[in-house]
Protein backbone atom coordinates (compact mmCIF):
# COMPACT_ATOMS: atom_id res chain seq x y z
CA UNK A 1 0.00 0.00 0.00
CA UNK A 2 1.55 3.43 -0.98
CA UNK A 3 1.78 5.98 1.44
CA UNK A 4 -0.56 8.43 -0.93
CA UNK A 5 -3.11 5.48 -0.90
CA UNK A 6 -2.81 5.18 2.81
CA UNK A 7 -3.82 8.92 3.80
CA UNK A 8 -6.93 8.50 0.86
CA UNK A 9 -8.07 5.18 2.86
CA UNK A 10 -7.79 7.22 6.34
CA UNK A 11 -10.12 10.16 5.24
CA UNK A 12 -12.57 7.94 3.34
CA UNK A 13 -13.27 6.02 7.37
CA UNK A 14 -13.29 9.82 9.03
CA UNK A 15 -16.13 10.61 6.28
CA UNK A 16 -18.44 8.13 7.73
CA UNK A 17 -21.98 9.97 8.17
CA UNK A 18 -21.84 12.59 10.68
CA UNK A 19 -25.62 12.09 11.94
CA UNK A 20 -24.97 10.28 14.78
CA UNK A 21 -25.40 12.40 18.01
CA UNK A 22 -21.98 12.75 19.23
CA UNK A 23 -20.63 11.80 22.57
CA UNK A 24 -19.07 14.71 23.89
CA UNK A 25 -15.43 15.57 25.55
CA UNK A 26 -15.51 19.44 26.43
CA UNK A 27 -12.19 20.45 27.58
CA UNK A 28 -8.64 19.68 28.21
CA UNK A 29 -8.12 15.52 28.23
CA UNK A 30 -4.79 13.16 28.75
CA UNK A 31 -4.63 9.64 27.07
CA UNK A 32 -2.32 7.09 27.72
CA UNK A 33 -2.06 3.36 25.89
CA UNK A 34 -0.07 0.48 25.19
CA UNK A 35 -0.12 -2.81 22.85
CA UNK A 36 1.35 -4.54 20.22
CA UNK A 37 2.62 -3.25 16.98
CA UNK A 38 3.25 -5.28 13.75
CA UNK A 39 5.70 -3.80 10.96
CA UNK A 40 4.42 -4.71 7.71
CA UNK A 41 7.81 -6.60 5.83
CA UNK A 42 9.88 -4.35 3.42
CA UNK A 43 12.52 -4.57 0.37
CA UNK A 44 15.23 -2.64 0.92
CA UNK A 45 17.23 -1.22 -2.20
CA UNK A 46 19.36 1.40 -2.60
CA UNK A 47 23.39 1.14 -2.58
CA UNK A 48 26.43 0.16 -0.72
CA UNK A 49 29.57 2.27 -0.77
CA UNK A 50 28.05 3.78 -4.12
CA UNK A 51 27.03 0.46 -5.93
CA UNK A 52 23.55 -0.50 -5.89
CA UNK A 53 23.00 -3.84 -4.86
CA UNK A 54 20.42 -6.65 -5.42
CA UNK A 55 17.22 -6.16 -3.41
CA UNK A 56 16.46 -8.09 -0.33
CA UNK A 57 13.97 -8.27 1.99
CA UNK A 58 13.45 -8.12 5.99
CA UNK A 59 10.94 -9.00 8.37
CA UNK A 60 10.14 -8.54 11.65
CA UNK A 61 8.32 -10.12 14.61
CA UNK A 62 5.68 -8.54 16.21
CA UNK A 63 7.09 -5.81 18.93
CA UNK A 64 5.38 -3.28 20.62
CA UNK A 65 3.86 0.29 20.78
CA UNK A 66 3.04 3.02 23.56
CA UNK A 67 1.09 6.58 22.84
CA UNK A 68 1.01 9.35 25.17
CA UNK A 69 -1.56 12.05 24.09
CA UNK A 70 -2.70 15.68 25.19
CA UNK A 71 -6.19 16.76 23.61
CA UNK A 72 -9.39 18.96 23.81
CA UNK A 73 -12.67 18.21 23.13
CA UNK A 74 -14.84 20.52 21.97
CA UNK A 75 -18.43 19.28 23.20
CA UNK A 76 -19.50 18.16 19.73
CA UNK A 77 -18.25 14.96 19.29
CA UNK A 78 -14.71 16.52 17.55
CA UNK A 79 -11.51 16.05 19.23
CA UNK A 80 -8.10 17.65 18.75
CA UNK A 81 -4.88 16.05 20.26
CA UNK A 82 -1.11 16.05 20.28
CA UNK A 83 0.77 12.63 20.22
CA UNK A 84 3.98 11.17 20.78
CA UNK A 85 4.69 8.05 19.97
CA UNK A 86 7.27 4.62 20.05
CA UNK A 87 7.37 1.60 18.55
CA UNK A 88 9.80 -1.12 18.11
CA UNK A 89 10.42 -4.76 16.44
CA UNK A 90 13.16 -7.46 16.31
CA UNK A 91 13.77 -8.43 12.81
CA UNK A 92 12.89 -11.77 12.57
CA UNK A 93 13.86 -12.99 8.88
CA UNK A 94 16.43 -11.56 6.18
CA UNK A 95 16.39 -12.95 2.84
CA UNK A 96 17.46 -12.53 -1.05
CA UNK A 97 15.33 -15.72 -2.67
CA UNK A 98 16.70 -17.83 0.54
CA UNK A 99 17.42 -16.88 4.47
CA UNK A 100 20.37 -15.01 5.38
CA UNK A 101 21.10 -16.97 8.32
CA UNK A 102 20.28 -16.14 12.21
CA UNK A 103 19.29 -12.32 12.10
CA UNK A 104 19.76 -9.38 14.96
CA UNK A 105 18.91 -6.05 14.84
CA UNK A 106 15.61 -4.31 15.48
CA UNK A 107 13.96 -1.41 13.68
CA UNK A 108 12.03 1.75 15.94
CA UNK A 109 9.94 4.48 15.21
CA UNK A 110 9.31 7.74 17.39
CA UNK A 111 8.07 10.88 16.61
CA UNK A 112 4.94 13.16 17.00
CA UNK A 113 1.38 13.34 15.27
CA UNK A 114 -1.50 15.73 15.48
CA UNK A 115 -4.80 13.97 15.59
CA UNK A 116 -8.46 14.98 14.64
CA UNK A 117 -10.89 12.17 16.00
CA UNK A 118 -14.94 12.30 15.85
CA UNK A 119 -17.00 10.35 19.26
CA UNK A 120 -19.80 8.36 17.79
CA UNK A 121 -23.14 9.15 20.30
CA UNK A 122 -24.81 5.14 20.13
CA UNK A 123 -27.56 6.55 23.19
CA UNK A 124 -26.30 4.22 25.80
CA UNK A 125 -27.31 1.28 23.46
CA UNK A 126 -23.79 -0.97 23.99
CA UNK A 127 -23.69 -0.31 27.53
CA UNK A 128 -21.58 3.55 27.39
CA UNK A 129 -19.21 2.37 24.78
CA UNK A 130 -18.36 4.82 22.15
CA UNK A 131 -16.86 4.67 18.97
CA UNK A 132 -14.65 7.09 17.41
CA UNK A 133 -12.29 7.28 14.66
CA UNK A 134 -9.48 9.46 13.20
CA UNK A 135 -6.57 10.44 11.23
CA UNK A 136 -3.19 12.01 12.23
CA UNK A 137 -0.58 13.67 10.65
CA UNK A 138 3.00 14.46 12.26
CA UNK A 139 7.00 13.70 11.71
CA UNK A 140 8.11 9.86 12.41
CA UNK A 141 11.67 8.83 12.91
CA UNK A 142 12.97 5.42 12.18
CA UNK A 143 15.84 3.60 13.51
CA UNK A 144 17.83 0.38 11.96
CA UNK A 145 19.59 -0.64 14.84
CA UNK A 146 22.07 -3.64 13.44
CA UNK A 147 19.45 -5.19 11.93
CA UNK A 148 20.92 -7.77 9.55
CA UNK A 149 22.67 -11.95 9.75
CA UNK A 150 25.49 -13.52 11.04
CA UNK A 151 25.85 -16.70 9.80
CA UNK A 152 27.39 -19.89 11.65
CA UNK A 153 31.01 -18.36 10.63
CA UNK A 154 30.66 -15.35 11.79
CA UNK A 155 29.98 -13.31 9.13
CA UNK A 156 27.40 -10.92 8.64
CA UNK A 157 26.39 -7.51 7.51
CA UNK A 158 23.85 -5.29 9.80
CA UNK A 159 22.57 -1.86 8.43
CA UNK A 160 22.36 0.79 11.07
CA UNK A 161 20.86 4.47 10.75
CA UNK A 162 18.37 6.96 11.57
CA UNK A 163 16.40 9.32 9.34
CA UNK A 164 12.82 10.98 9.76
CA UNK A 165 10.26 11.42 7.25
CA UNK A 166 6.61 12.71 7.30
CA UNK A 167 3.49 10.26 7.94
CA UNK A 168 -0.12 9.54 8.60
CA UNK A 169 -2.32 6.95 10.07
CA UNK A 170 -6.06 6.23 10.65
CA UNK A 171 -7.20 5.76 14.29
CA UNK A 172 -10.61 3.39 15.20
CA UNK A 173 -10.79 2.93 18.41
CA UNK A 174 -13.71 2.45 21.15
CA UNK A 175 -13.87 4.27 24.83
CA UNK A 176 -16.00 2.77 28.04
CA UNK A 177 -16.35 5.25 30.78
CA UNK A 178 -15.22 4.00 33.87
CA UNK A 179 -18.26 5.03 36.27
CA UNK A 180 -16.11 5.21 39.57
CA UNK A 181 -14.02 7.68 38.30
CA UNK A 182 -15.98 10.95 36.37
CA UNK A 183 -13.73 11.77 33.16
CA UNK A 184 -11.78 8.07 33.05
CA UNK A 185 -12.66 6.13 30.21
CA UNK A 186 -10.87 2.51 29.34
CA UNK A 187 -10.17 2.51 25.48
CA UNK A 188 -9.30 0.04 23.07
CA UNK A 189 -7.68 1.04 19.75
CA UNK A 190 -6.35 0.03 15.94
CA UNK A 191 -3.99 2.47 14.32
CA UNK A 192 -2.18 1.93 10.47
CA UNK A 193 0.67 4.19 10.94
CA UNK A 194 2.94 4.91 7.71
CA UNK A 195 5.25 7.11 6.86
CA UNK A 196 6.62 8.24 3.30
CA UNK A 197 10.21 6.13 3.50
CA UNK A 198 13.20 6.06 4.85
CA UNK A 199 16.97 5.93 4.01
CA UNK A 200 19.31 3.82 6.49
CA UNK A 201 22.90 5.07 5.50
CA UNK A 202 25.57 2.51 7.42
CA UNK A 203 26.28 -1.25 6.47
CA UNK A 204 28.97 -2.80 9.14
CA UNK A 205 30.40 -5.94 7.81
CA UNK A 206 31.47 -8.64 10.64
CA UNK A 207 33.47 -10.06 12.25
CA UNK A 208 36.07 -7.23 11.13
CA UNK A 209 33.88 -4.28 12.34
CA UNK A 210 34.43 -2.40 9.33
CA UNK A 211 31.81 0.40 8.20
CA UNK A 212 30.56 1.09 4.84
CA UNK A 213 28.40 4.09 4.03
CA UNK A 214 24.93 3.11 2.21
CA UNK A 215 21.60 4.72 1.30
CA UNK A 216 19.25 1.72 1.50
CA UNK A 217 15.66 2.34 1.26
CA UNK A 218 13.39 1.26 3.28
CA UNK A 219 9.12 0.95 4.03
CA UNK A 220 7.59 1.63 7.79
CA UNK A 221 4.09 0.96 7.48
CA UNK A 222 3.01 -0.04 10.93
CA UNK A 223 -0.26 -1.69 13.03
CA UNK A 224 -1.17 -1.08 16.04
CA UNK A 225 -3.43 -3.00 18.85
CA UNK A 226 -3.48 -0.48 22.20
CA UNK A 227 -5.36 -0.84 25.03
CA UNK A 228 -5.56 2.17 27.64
CA UNK A 229 -6.94 4.90 29.90
CA UNK A 230 -8.21 8.23 28.94
CA UNK A 231 -9.14 11.22 31.18
CA UNK A 232 -11.08 14.51 30.88
CA UNK A 233 -10.14 16.86 33.61
CA UNK A 234 -13.44 19.26 33.61
CA UNK A 235 -16.08 15.97 33.31
CA UNK A 236 -18.78 16.55 35.47
CA UNK A 237 -19.88 13.69 38.59
CA UNK A 238 -22.26 11.23 37.00
CA UNK A 239 -26.23 12.65 38.87
CA UNK A 240 -28.69 10.52 40.28
CA UNK A 241 -32.04 11.34 38.69
CA UNK A 242 -34.04 12.74 40.70
CA UNK A 243 -36.73 10.47 41.71
CA UNK A 244 -39.71 12.01 40.53
CA UNK A 245 -42.02 13.97 42.93
CA UNK A 246 -45.81 12.17 43.01
CA UNK A 247 -48.05 14.92 41.81
CA UNK A 248 -50.47 16.00 45.06
CA UNK A 249 -54.05 14.59 44.99
CA UNK A 250 -56.88 16.91 46.93
CA UNK A 251 -60.15 15.01 48.26
CA UNK A 252 -63.21 17.32 49.31
CA UNK A 253 -65.12 16.21 52.31
CA UNK A 254 -68.17 18.47 53.02
CA UNK A 255 -70.50 18.88 55.99
CA UNK A 256 -73.78 19.62 57.40
CA UNK A 257 -74.04 23.16 58.34
CA UNK A 258 -72.50 24.29 62.15
CA UNK A 259 -71.72 20.59 62.30
CA UNK A 260 -68.62 18.22 62.09
CA UNK A 261 -69.89 15.00 62.22
CA UNK A 262 -69.14 12.93 59.13
CA UNK A 263 -71.75 11.50 56.70
CA UNK A 264 -71.68 8.31 55.29
CA UNK A 265 -71.02 10.26 51.78
CA UNK A 266 -67.89 11.50 54.00
CA UNK A 267 -66.38 8.59 55.35
CA UNK A 268 -66.61 6.93 51.55
CA UNK A 269 -64.42 9.89 50.31
CA UNK A 270 -62.00 9.87 53.32
CA UNK A 271 -61.74 5.87 52.56
CA UNK A 272 -60.68 6.40 49.12
CA UNK A 273 -58.42 9.08 50.18
CA UNK A 274 -57.01 6.21 52.41
CA UNK A 275 -56.95 4.05 49.66
CA UNK A 276 -54.80 6.36 47.63
CA UNK A 277 -52.59 6.87 49.88
CA UNK A 278 -48.88 4.74 48.50
CA UNK A 279 -45.66 4.95 47.33
CA UNK A 280 -44.67 8.83 47.58
CA UNK A 281 -46.84 9.92 49.80
CA UNK A 282 -44.97 11.18 52.76
CA UNK A 283 -47.14 13.54 54.54
CA UNK A 284 -50.72 14.14 54.29
CA UNK A 285 -52.70 17.19 54.89
CA UNK A 286 -55.93 17.41 57.05
CA UNK A 287 -57.37 21.37 56.34
CA UNK A 288 -60.56 22.49 58.17
CA UNK A 289 -62.79 25.38 56.88
CA UNK A 290 -66.34 27.09 57.49
CA UNK A 291 -68.64 29.19 55.27
CA UNK A 292 -68.97 32.85 56.43
CA UNK A 293 -71.68 32.51 58.78
CA UNK A 294 -71.84 32.63 62.69
CA UNK A 295 -68.96 34.39 64.84
CA UNK A 296 -65.33 34.30 63.66
CA UNK A 297 -63.90 32.67 66.63
CA UNK A 298 -66.53 29.54 66.41
CA UNK A 299 -65.62 28.88 62.75
CA UNK A 300 -62.53 28.57 63.77
CA UNK A 301 -62.91 26.49 66.49
CA UNK A 302 -65.13 24.54 64.25
CA UNK A 303 -62.89 23.98 60.95
CA UNK A 304 -60.61 22.63 64.00
CA UNK A 305 -63.18 19.91 64.72
CA UNK A 306 -64.07 18.82 61.16
CA UNK A 307 -60.14 18.55 60.17
CA UNK A 308 -59.88 16.18 63.80
CA UNK A 309 -62.82 14.14 62.93
CA UNK A 310 -61.58 13.72 59.36
CA UNK A 311 -57.81 12.97 60.50
CA UNK A 312 -59.32 10.55 63.20
CA UNK A 313 -61.57 8.51 60.36
CA UNK A 314 -57.78 8.48 58.14
CA UNK A 315 -56.25 6.85 61.19
CA UNK A 316 -59.35 4.35 61.68
CA UNK A 317 -58.73 3.49 58.23
CA UNK A 318 -55.02 2.54 58.73
CA UNK A 319 -52.94 6.23 58.33
CA UNK A 320 -51.03 6.69 60.68
CA UNK A 321 -51.01 9.18 62.75
CA UNK A 322 -47.58 10.85 62.42
CA UNK A 323 -48.32 11.10 58.74
CA UNK A 324 -51.79 13.12 59.11
CA UNK A 325 -51.19 17.11 59.74
CA UNK A 326 -54.73 19.06 60.60
CA UNK A 327 -54.88 22.74 60.48
CA UNK A 328 -58.09 24.76 60.97
CA UNK A 329 -58.38 28.01 58.73
CA UNK A 330 -62.37 29.18 60.25
CA UNK A 331 -63.77 30.90 57.60
CA UNK A 332 -60.81 32.09 55.42
CA UNK A 333 -60.14 30.98 52.23
CA UNK A 334 -63.62 30.42 50.73
CA UNK A 335 -63.77 27.68 47.80
CA UNK A 336 -66.87 30.06 46.52
CA UNK A 337 -66.72 33.78 47.49
CA UNK A 338 -69.38 35.45 49.26
CA UNK A 339 -70.36 37.82 51.73
CA UNK A 340 -70.28 37.71 55.21
CA UNK A 341 -73.42 36.24 57.05
CA UNK A 342 -73.59 33.92 53.55
CA UNK A 343 -74.51 29.83 54.00
CA UNK A 344 -72.52 28.28 51.51
CA UNK A 345 -72.32 24.49 51.80
CA UNK A 346 -69.38 24.17 49.51
CA UNK A 347 -67.34 26.21 52.15
CA UNK A 348 -67.96 24.16 54.42
CA UNK A 349 -65.27 21.32 53.71
CA UNK A 350 -62.05 19.67 54.85
CA UNK A 351 -59.48 19.46 52.61
CA UNK A 352 -57.56 16.20 52.50
CA UNK A 353 -54.22 16.61 50.32
CA UNK A 354 -51.86 13.58 49.76
CA UNK A 355 -48.25 14.86 49.23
Amino acid sequence: MSFKNTLLAAAAVVALPVLAQAQPVNGLYLGAGVGGNYLDKTDVTGKIGGSSISPFSSEFSWGYVGVLSLGWGFGNGLRAEIEGSYRQNDVSDMSRGGSFGPRTGTATSYGAMLNVLYDFDLGGTLGGVTPYVGIGAGYIWHEWDKAGYRDSGGFGETVSGTDGNFGGQAIVGLSLPISAVPGLSLTAEYRFMATAGHTMDTVTITPSGSARPAGLDVDNFNHSLLVGLRYAFNAAPAVAAAAPVAAARTFLVFFDWSKADLTDRARQIIGEAASARGAGVTRIEVNGFTDRSGPADYNMQLSIRRANAVAAELVRRGVPRNEIVTRGFGEENNLVPTADGVREPQNRRVEIILR
